[in-house]
């Protein structure tokens, strides 16, 4: 099992490159859908996205901290589609500071637990560089079509 330390640094590698990628992009581009067309989803809705799951791990974080933790499983696909639903009339400057609070508030709930188990490092990971590595790829990819497309 990782140390605190370890799944801090892991996630300040993470947050960085994911978060250079997509302050890369303009307000315009980061609302233009593209980054999961067929689902109509921007790098908006992708940042609503991270910052919903970043909430779900602080909030995992806390109840674990307070001895209220109940595990949940299965239930990812049906969250994902509600926070795009939730989310997707919410302007840009809303998603960005709700996705920082977020990641700040993850962070601050993982340096609060008294014990590391787990559990813990199973949420933090998944929610935090785990998860921006698995959207890292396309995100970059998208990034590249729109600074293709401003090019020519």
């Amino acid at each position: 099992m990782a140390t605190k330390r370890e799944l801090t640094e892991a996630d300040d590698r993470g947050w960085a490159t994911f978060i250079q990628t997509v302050e890369s992009l303009n307000d315009e581009q980061l609302v233009e859908v593209g980054y999961y067309a067929d689902e109509g989803w921007s790098v908006k809705d992708l940042m609503a996205h991270i910052g919903f799951w970043m909430t779900e791990a602080a909030n995992m974080l806390e109840q674990m901290r307070f001895g209220t933790y109940v595990p949940r499983t299965g239930e990812a696909d049906v969250l994902n589609k509600q926070c795009y639903e939730a989310n997707r009339d919410v302007p840009l400057p809303i998603v960005r500071a709700e996705c920082f609070a977020a990641h700040t508030r993850m962070c601050q709930e993982l340096d609060a637990l008294p014990e590391l188990d787990s559990e813990a490092e199973e949420w933090f990971t998944e929610s935090a560089d785990r998860h921006y590595a698995e959207h890292q790829p396309r995100l970059e990819e998208w990034v590249g079509e729109l600074r293709s497309r401003a090019g020519s």
